[in-house]
């Protein structure tokens, strides 16, 4: 897998509402020349890192989820699934949702730093 790959696997926690906001902070830092641009992605390499650590070493519940298989597709080691009428329990706490898309990643990436 080529090292590009791995690097995508973090980004996917920029598409989170913590994520853009850093995001968005940092590009207008950028813009008004507070930060150079090797800092700019030395914080954002350093957020998909924190975040995946994170979400790996804190968080212990689990959760269930079905629904209507609507599309699925595997490329590069990643999973995609796009539920219709889908169901997610946790905790006893049951959400429902008309469609929902699911990008699953290899866990074994996690032990690799993001590519430079």
């Amino acid at each position: 897998m080529a090292a590009n790959n791995k690097q995508n696997y973090y980004e996917l926690y920029r598409r989170s509402s913590v994520g853009e906001a850093l995001t968005d902070t940092l590009e207008e830092l950028l813009m008004n020349q507070y930060i150079s641009s090797s800092l700019y992605q030395k914080i954002l390499s350093q957020f998909d890192k924190s975040i995946n650590e994170a979400l790996s070493n804190t968080v212990k519940s689990k959760t269930t989820f079905k629904g209507n298989l609507h599309t699925y597709r595997f490329c590069d080691n990643v999973w995609t699934f796009i539920l219709d009428n889908a169901s997610f329990k946790t905790d006893g706490v049951e959400v429902k949702v008309k469609r929902v898309k699911i990008v699953a990643c290899d866990a074994n990436v996690q032990d690799q730093p993001p590519a430079k």
